[in-house]
């Protein structure tokens, strides 16, 4: 240890230090929140590679709207529990993290994106589902458990899944990334010039920014913000002899890991552990130990008085930061008195206690991993391409988009096809084109420094008529969403905010030009935001079309979006709340009716979750009947497959990995001539009662065809997927079985877009595996495809 740098005393190990005197609690406290979750959003902070999203996988708590008792032929325990099932998913995330055939840095990541899916989970559902059981409106869950047993279920799962989490990193990531030369290490790991180092550093810039508080009756507990990582220190005054106990935060806007030399990095929080004594001169330390709190980050606002929404949101958000307490994590070693103190202050249960191994806040991995240049460790390099019906192949001039779709729609496949040169360019293309008269446009989440604001922006100040839904309530992007907004009205758009009680979550864009005599409508609908960051990390689809019809149900949507129109029915639209349910449920009717009558039937649905009861129960009736039905689901789902009599027919898959599955597709055969949709909403009651989404018909055969490909591979035996069971346990697929019908290849190649006609497995196999080879995964074989991709547009 240099002479420079102050050694403060260790954490008690041995006999517990004596109980450190506090004082009242005031009845305000105040504080300062960290922001939150990282969000777009990811919001799965944008430093976390694949970010979760948010609002599909965790959202507000709601009971089972649908049937709690048998209906009729269908059992009464037919639903799986979806908190179980959401617990699951991010298992599926920390396996990732745990396969050693994941490339190590981003298997660090999987860990950072594992703890950062689980605090958004606690921030929102649980704290919801706490919330209802306080106020006695909570109701048995639709899978059939009462309030406290799911909550009961939700602890003991969560515990083991922390605990899981911890070990893969003390035992498996950490020693892997030392034998890499990376080296994540502990204070007293570090050579002295390492530790004189980093004490010139402390004093220089973590000092200053730090804010001991003394907790005394002069000194009430201080409010803790969720998420922040806090110090739990006790001191002794050596003139009174007495112990006192005071709490340092770590500031959160500065590196979670401090590299104390090459490739050795060392947690913040050890630094200012280290060197205590710099913030109590005088006093004797005796302990500290870390601990983190998380609190209740769901919104609540009345929106009986639209005009004031925006107004409501932002008092909303300043309340947000004072929720209550619903975990508390320690490190394992703290003090039993100690650890009384914060249970008893921050008013948690017991049940809410989690300790575990240091350090906490394992989503501080991301930076360290997309900091560090080392390409060996990580998913080799993927950048889209123009999608080949907008590639330019005669000049290097930019692709006239407006041309290209008056010759035919195009199906967009992100991110294997480029969002900069399809959607962002059609955009700005229409905000240059003089010839353009107006843009209508949905925001849900954007980046913020986004060209797709940009544009509009330009658009408005160059005479253009412009009209921007702006979905102020996007969880976790409020405050920005708030912001552009009020840029956007600034600029001159018209910026309005959906409808009083539903949120606007479809992602549509409309652009008029006029053309000769004529006025043409060129639309785009898509399943993702216009985000073109998470544009590169998410799965998304979307059609770029001129269709008369597409183009005059866009009109009638954003008029009643806008404006006080009531229509219901649309051309080649299904729009929530009104006709989005039914027109599925219809569709899945029809499939047994085809079936009957001997003609091809089948139902094909890829999600992010699938909960809604009605769904879930006409999707059973059609197995019961016969029909095949196959759901690619990335998240929740409530459905029960492969129970005998009841989902015979039914299969369920997930497919995780370096992109996070977004898209939804809906396909039904038909008879002969598939039926497929696309668009935002998943299968939950959220998304089915109070959103405005929508989904578009796809009518070109080859588009058609090319996602019934898509679904076709991602629900193959020959690839790497999870399976799920009818108790609700997912197994994952990694390896073949078999050397049989192992090619499972069609849509690699990706030739029209979205996934393609075939042509061999993506490792140039020709479509076999051998009994215990690495089954492909889905994902790998559409980069390869989009590698391998030659010829003309199809």
């Amino acid at each position: 240890m240099s002479q420079h740098a102050p050694r403060s005393t260790p954490a008690s190990q041995g006999a517990p230090v004596p109980q450190p005197s506090v004082g009242s609690i005031a009845a305000h406290r105040t504080g300062t929140g960290t922001g939150g979750v990282p969000g777009a959003g990811p919001h799965l902070g944008a430093g976390l590679g694949l970010e979760p999203d948010i609002d599909s996988d965790v959202d507000l708590y709601e009971e089972g709207q649908g049937p709690r008792e048998a209906a009729g032929d269908l059992p009464a325990d037919r639903f799986l529990d979806r908190e179980r099932s959401w617990l699951a998913f991010n298992e599926r995330v920390l396996e990732l993290a745990e396969d050693a055939e994941t490339p190590l840095l981003e298997r660090a990541n999987f860990l950072a994106i594992f703890a950062s899916n689980l605090d958004e989970f606690f921030m929102v559902r649980v704290a919801g589902l706490k919330r209802r059981i306080a106020t006695g409106v909570a109701t048995r869950s639709a899978s059939g458990l009462q309030p406290r047993e799911v909550l009961d279920l939700i602890w003991n799962r969560s515990r083991e899944l922390m605990a899981r989490h911890a070990a893969c990193y003390q035992q498996d990531i950490a020693p892997a990334l030392a034998d890499e030369g990376l080296h994540l290490l502990r204070w007293h790991e570090l050579t002295e010039q390492e530790q004189a180092r980093l004490f010139t550093l402390f004093r220089q810039q973590v000092y200053p920014v730090l804010t001991p508080l003394a907790v005394d009756p002069a000194h009430p507990f201080p409010y803790i913000s969720g998420l922040s990582l806090n110090l739990a220190v006790v001191v002794r005054n050596p003139v009174s002899g007495h112990n006192h106990f005071a709490r340092v935060k770590v500031p959160p806007l500065l590196p979670r890991f401090l590299e104390a030399s090459p490739h050795r990095y060392v947690p913040l929080e050890d630094v200012i552990a280290a060197h205590l004594e710099e913030l109590f001169p005088g006093m004797e330390v005796l302990a500290h130990h870390m601990f983190r709190v998380t609190r209740n980050e769901d919104l609540e606002v009345e929106e009986d008085d639209a005009e004031n929404l925006l107004q409501a949101l932002e008092k909303e958000l300043m309340r947000r930061r004072f929720g209550p307490p619903v975990r508390l994590e320690v490190e394992e070693s703290i003090d039993p008195y100690v650890l009384d103190l914060l249970v008893r202050e921050l008013k948690v249960s017991e049940a809410e206690v989690y300790p575990l191994p240091g350090p906490l806040d394992l989503t501080g991995l991301s930076g360290v991993a997309s900091a560090l240049d080392r390409p060996e460790l990580k998913y080799p390099k993927f950048v889209a391409g123009t999608h080949r019906d907008l590639a330019e192949v005669e000049s290097a001039s930019a692709p006239d988009i407006f041309a290209a779709l008056r010759e035919r729609d195009v199906l967009l496949h992100h991110p294997y096809d480029s969002f900069s040169t399809s959607v962002q360019a059609f955009l700005e293309q229409a905000a240059a084109d003089p010839d353009v008269l107006a843009i209508k446009q949905t925001l849900y989440r954007t980046s913020g420094d986004s060209p797709i604001v940009d544009a509009l922006i330009d658009a408005a100040e160059s005479g253009k008529q412009v009209l921007v839904l702006v979905e102020i309530k996007a969880r976790f992007d409020e405050q920005a969403n708030i912001k552009w907004a009020r840029k956007l009205e600034e600029s001159g758009c018209h910026v309005v905010y959906g409808l009083v009680g539903l949120k606007t979550h479809c992602k549509l864009s409309l652009v008029v030009r006029q053309e000769g005599e004529t006025l043409r409508r060129y639309a785009h609908v898509g399943t993702g935001n216009y985000h073109p960051k998470t544009a590169r990390l998410y799965e998304d689809l979307g059609l770029l079309t001129a269709d008369q019809q597409v183009g005059a149900d866009l009109s009638d949507l954003f008029n009643r979006l806008s404006g006080y129109s009531r229509r219901e029915t649309y051309r080649r639209l299904l729009v929530a709340p009104r006709s989005l349910r039914d027109g599925l449920v219809s569709r899945i009717q029809k499939e047994v009716t085809h079936h009957r009558a001997g003609r091809p039937a089948y139902v094909r649905i890829k999600v992010n979750s699938i909960v809604d009861e009605r769904i879930c129960d006409a999707l059973y009736r059609a197995s019961m009947a016969g029909v095949p039905v196959d759901v690619w689901v990335r998240g929740i789902c409530a459905l029960r497959p492969g129970v005998p009599g009841l989902s015979d027919n039914i299969r369920v898959r997930s497919v995780l990995g370096r992109f996070l599955e977004h898209s939804r597709v809906f396909c039904f055969g038909n008879g002969g001539e598939s039926e497929v949709w696309l668009g935002s909403a998943d299968m939950m009651h959220r998304n089915l009662d109070r959103r405005i989404e929508a989904l578009v018909r796809v009518t070109d055969p080859a588009h058609r065809a090319s996602l019934n490909r898509m679904l076709e591979t991602g629900m193959s035996e020959a690839t790497d997927s999870w399976h799920l069971g009818p108790d609700g346990d997912w197994t994952r697929h990694a390896y073949a079985e078999t050397a049989d019908g192992a090619d499972g290849t069609d849509g690699a190649d990706g030739t029209d877009g979205a996934a393609g006609t075939g042509g061999g497995a993506a490792d140039g196999t020709g479509g076999r595996v051998t009994a215990g080879q690495r089954l492909p995964n889905v994902q790998e074989m559409l980069i390869e495809g989009r590698r391998r991709r030659r010829g003309p547009a199809t």
